[in-house]
């Protein structure tokens, strides 16, 4: 099963739980898409597809400016992982295949 498609996610924040939809456009061992939420939209930069592990960055603006590095697994309609942030550390991400 491909790991392309749209994700119902919530990455547990220091500022509480952040809910967005994970985008995933796979072309070969790359990947681009977007992770939108409530602080707005991100678009995803230098991501790449292992088998069904995603790793990726992403550059924050919004309440202050960092690159997230994100890493998850897809398993069937499901993604677990973490997204890194800075001096913040790595917060945990999980949700489930829209589409």
């Amino acid at each position: 099963m491909s790991v392309a498609g749209s994700y119902e996610c919530v990455t547990k924040t220091p500022m509480g739980d952040q809910k967005s939809v994970l985008t995933v456009n796979v072309s070969g061992d790359t990947w681009t898409g977007t992770n939108a939420g409530a602080q707005g939209s991100l678009d995803v930069y230098d991501g790449k597809v292992d088998g069904n592990t995603l790793t990726w960055k992403m550059n924050m603006t919004v309440p202050m400016p960092m690159t997230l590095e994100g890493t998850a697994t897809v398993d069937g309609d499901s993604i677990t992982g973490s997204v890194k942030a800075g001096m913040f550390g790595s917060m945990p991400l999980s949700g489930t295949r829209q589409s």
